[in-house]
């Protein structure tokens, strides 16, 4: 029996707010990682998630997460990011950021869905 878990869009301004909501629909304790890495592994099973992957996770009210976590949460996030990045990396997180500034690049939406589509292929869906 396929498990569906709900994020409802409404409830989610940036992506620090995303980790809370995925956390309370799919994760452990309220759990289900707080960066992209974790993220992608909480959705191969076992950490909320069924073993045998028979879940969707439906992302109610999208069009607004897109707007939300857009160009300018993606700015934000990538300056954070580079506040800490190891140095080897700096310069790529940082061309990230100028494309990010410019509008142009994925966004933290489409990191999201990305991770989702890779990690849990057909596993999304849109409303």
């Amino acid at each position: 029996m396929t498990v569906t878990y709900v994020i409802d869009g409404f409830e989610i301004d940036t992506l620090e707010d995303f980790w809370d909501v995925v956390g309370q629909a799919i994760g452990v304790d309220g759990y289900f990682g707080h960066n992209l890495d974790a993220f992608a592994d909480c959705l191969g099973g076992g950490y909320g998630t069924p073993d045998d992957g028979d879940y969707v996770i439906e992302w109610r009210h999208h069009e607004l997460s897109r707007r939300r976590l857009g160009c300018p949460e993606t700015v934000r996030q990538l300056e954070l990011r580079l506040a800490r990045v190891h140095p080897t990396n700096r310069e790529q997180v940082a061309a990230e950021l100028a494309a990010a500034r410019a509008g142009k690049g994925p966004t933290v939406f489409d990191w999201l869905v990305d991770i989702i589509e890779e990690r849990h292929p057909g596993g999304l869906r849109l409303a």
